[in-house]
């Protein structure tokens, strides 16, 4: 395998004609569909060129819609960008489940995000505290100049606290620092007080004491960055019979109760509901990899791996909720840029982020009823796999006519990828 200096001067053509010919043999192909993705509007292709380095080409995700979810008493049309089979159609499933019963409600519990300075004091903790206490005021002034704008839209920075993080490790010492973001998911707004902080802090401490500020940076832990979703109804409204509704609700919340003392299954449980949050944050062009740390942090926060969504069945109403940190925003970064991302935001009436987390929490939360609905029913596999039979029938490159009479036989047929590989074989000899 070859090395390369100076690989992120060359044009996206020599950078593609390189690596064809050091790490995909020379191949014809490789070329052809790595330019095959282009756009061929000029203009669009480099701006999509400019979100990331040294980009080659594009990478295509389908971009769905999931329809007919009423969230707190309004219609939406949710888009989803999201290349599992299933999870769109689950999602729509539970939007009309629960429309006649009421539809989602949702709450924003609270806005807070996180961000710290981290630095090291080999002192008397007594000594830096009198000292941080004398000259709280002055981080704040002197971040005045980055503040401004973010506090006319109702953000800012809302506490600096010094802590005391030595018995964890040694001499290492914290500014937890909180802040409103407004619209804004605000990572560099964060990121850029909290450097400003860390040049306030080495001044007004040094050199009469011995700090060394190591590191100043957002945390995508937002415990009080919180949502919630939920749906509720009479146990009778579940089933067509009272037997059938009582035993699914039985069964739903036992299945959840498992998710939420079985680590095993509380992952793959949480991996669901991010199905549903996660294709609205790519949507919507935030950033799912944030979300997801923060969230899976979440669901450790008592010591031990749980669910996210919980079930009480009380005076004979079935109440079905999630409460997740979601940390998002509806302006700045691809929501300005990325030209699906804005056709995304106004599909949802142009949200503000208070509301875009809302619109995220149901989708996981519908997703999860999907999910778990169907384990405690049918099977997970009976849905998906069919859902999936088009994924396979399309690794064999299928016909129109052979795609036609797959549906129409794996309708009551267990479409497994091995008796999908059997029936193409079978209608083809």
């Amino acid at each position: 395998m070859s090395k390369i200096s100076g690989f992120s001067k060359l044009s996206k053509s020599d950078k593609v004609d390189w690596v064809c010919s050091n790490y995909l043999n020379g191949s014809p192909d490789a070329r052809l569909i790595i330019k095959q993705y282009w756009n061929s509007d000029e203009k669009l292709q480099k701006l999509h060129d400019e979100f990331a380095e040294n980009t080659i080409s594009n990478y295509y995700l389908p971009f769905g819609i999931a329809p007919n979810f009423t969230i707190d008493g309004k219609v939406y049309c949710i888009p989803m960008v999201i290349e599992e089979s299933s999870v769109i159609a689950a999602a729509s499933k539970a939007a009309k489940f629960w429309d006649n019963k009421g539809g989602f409600k949702t709450e924003v519990v609270s806005l807070t995000k996180v961000g710290q300075v981290h630095f090291t004091f080999k002192g008397e903790y007594e000594n830096l505290k009198t000292q941080f206490d004398e000259n709280k005021s002055t981080f704040f002034h002197e971040a005045k100049d980055i503040t401004a704008n973010m506090e006319k839209r109702g953000g800012g920075i809302k506490s600096i606290e010094l802590i005391n993080k030595t018995e964890a490790l040694e001499d290492y010492y914290q500014l937890h620092c909180t802040f409103v973001t407004a619209d804004a998911m605000g990572a560099n707004f964060i990121n850029s007080c909290l450097e400003q902080f860390g040049k306030t802090l080495e001044k007004i401490m040094n050199p009469q004491f011995q700090v060394e500020v190591i590191m100043c940076i957002l945390s995508n832990y937002v415990p009080d960055c919180l949502v919630r979703a939920e749906v509720s109804c009479p146990i009778d409204a579940l089933a067509e019979t009272k037997e059938d509704a009582e035993n699914f609700a039985k069964r739903f919340k036992y299945a959840v109760e498992i998710a939420n003392v079985e680590p095993y299954r509380a992952v793959t449980h949480n991996k669901g509901i991010m199905n549903g949050i996660d294709a609205v944050i790519l949507a919507t062009g935030n950033d799912f990899r944030a979300v997801e740390a923060g969230v899976h942090a979440y669901a450790a926060k008592e010591g031990q791996y749980k669910s996210l969504t919980h079930v009480e069945i009380k005076d004979n109403v079935f109440r079905f909720w999630i409460e997740v940190p979601i940390a998002v925003g509806t302006v700045g970064g691809l929501t300005a840029l990325h030209p699906l991302v804005k056709v995304a935001l106004k599909m949802l009436d142009n949200p503000s982020a208070e509301t875009l987390m809302r619109i995220i929490a149901v989708a996981g939360l519908a997703q999860n009823f999907g999910a778990v609905n169907s384990l405690v029913t049918t099977g997970i596999q009976k849905g998906h796999m069919k859902m999936h039979l088009l994924n396979i029938l399309n690794q064999f490159d299928a016909t129109k006519d052979e795609k036609e009479k797959a549906v129409e036989y794996f309708k009551t047929h267990t479409a497994t990828h091995s008796h999908v590989v059997d029936f193409i074989k079978s209608i083809r000899s």
